[in-house]
């Protein structure tokens, strides 16, 4: 619940930056001198690209956590089966053996959401995050494919 609320908050401070961004490319625009037309006209781009990242990434956290809901409910997360460190690192030779084991599972069954999305989480306890998300989002793509239960 932490963690939704830190998001929700820095995504609010997102869009009223986005917005204090937005009305200064306007009024570098409205100004009127071409130099300043110009420069609104890119100021303007750093809020779009920043509200198209903050939706792609509110689409991919809220559809993550739909598969996660729907797996726990069919009983199928990942337990945490890591050792982990005195200080409560996970030991990296454990995460290694762990994911060998997703990434063999994923190989045997490559259309199947689940083994995705546990192989996703294996590679986020190994700390490879751009391998995780890209494993993520084809766990939802391939539930997007699915037929609904």
């Amino acid at each position: 619940m932490r963690a939704k609320i830190t998001y929700f908050v820095t995504a609010a401070v997102l869009v009223v930056y986005f917005a204090l961004v937005g009305a200064r490319g306007v009024w570098l625009i409205q100004d009127g001198r071409p130099v300043t037309v110009v420069l609104g006209l890119a100021v303007l781009v750093l809020p779009l690209i920043g509200v198209w990242f903050l939706v792609r990434t509110t689409r991919f956290a809220r559809d993550a956590g739909r598969l996660a809901r729907e797996l726990e409910a069919e009983g199928g997360l990942p337990e945490d089966e890591l050792v982990r460190t005195p200080s409560g690192r996970i030991d990296r030779s454990s995460a290694d053996a762990v994911f060998a084991r997703r990434k063999a599972e994923t190989e045997a069954a490559p259309e199947d959401w689940r083994t995705w999305f546990r192989l996703a989480v294996a590679y986020h306890d190994a700390r490879d995050t751009p391998r995780a998300r890209k494993a993520m989002q084809r766990a939802i793509s391939l539930r997007g494919r699915a037929p609904q239960t």
